[in-house]
């Protein structure tokens, strides 16, 4: 009889399926960030990275699977490129000036090929019904709710008072949102006229 497999044998096959699974969710959010979500496929993707269709398959079981894995990923990079860095910096208006900054940057120096992904997801699935649909809603509102945190500490600080965290957090992300666009469409006015904007309501 074989013997079974070791358990840092499993754990090693783990990890490295663990870590193929990101590589390939980070490959299919890039393509969606140009083509869309809807249009990702296993079938696409095996052919960009030039591995099989049935290595995909394992590790995500339908289009569906990853499709959600290409937005977590993207939602990962963001985390990564716009809050993490910004959270080094001290809380209240400092922040809120941090995380803006990082996120023109992810704008004007995209992270992904098509530009900001949840710009685009959000624009491409708003009226699509489904658990696609619901992950990416839960991700914005996710999003929100942070901002509207970082601006409620500034406001402690005695800064953006008259109106709800919420209120400017939604004002801020449809500016940014304009930028994104903006930048998509090779308007340089309009991105700097959104960095305008929001320095005058950071003032």
């Amino acid at each position: 009889m074989a013997e079974s497999t070791s358990a840092p044998e499993q754990d090693q096959r783990l990890a490295k399926g663990a870590r193929s699974r990101a590589s390939i969710a980070r490959r299919a959010a890039d393509l969606a960030s140009v083509e869309g979500l809807t249009g990702l496929s296993i079938g696409r993707l095996a052919i960009d990275l030039g591995i099989s269709k049935s290595g995909i398959a394992t590790l995500f079981g339908t289009k569906e699977a990853l499709q959600v894995a290409a937005v977590k990923s993207a939602r990962e990079a963001f985390i990564e490129r716009v809050i993490a860095p910004a959270m080094t910096e001290p809380g209240g208006l400092t922040r809120l000036r941090a995380l803006m900054d990082r996120w023109f940057d992810h704008i004007t120096d995209p992270t992904f090929p098509g530009g900001c992904f949840r710009v685009a997801t959000i624009a491409e699935f708003d009226s699509k019904p489904g658990h696609v649909r619901d992950v990416i809603a839960e991700d914005h509102a996710d999003w929100l709710t942070f901002l509207a945190e970082q601006i409620r500490h500034a406001q402690d600080e005695g800064h953006l008072n008259g109106r709800t965290p919420e209120a400017v957090a939604f004002e801020l992300d449809a500016l940014l949102s304009a930028a994104n666009t903006a930048q998509q469409m090779g308007d340089d006015r309009g991105v700097t006229t959104a960095r305008a904007i929001v320095d005058g309501l950071l003032a």
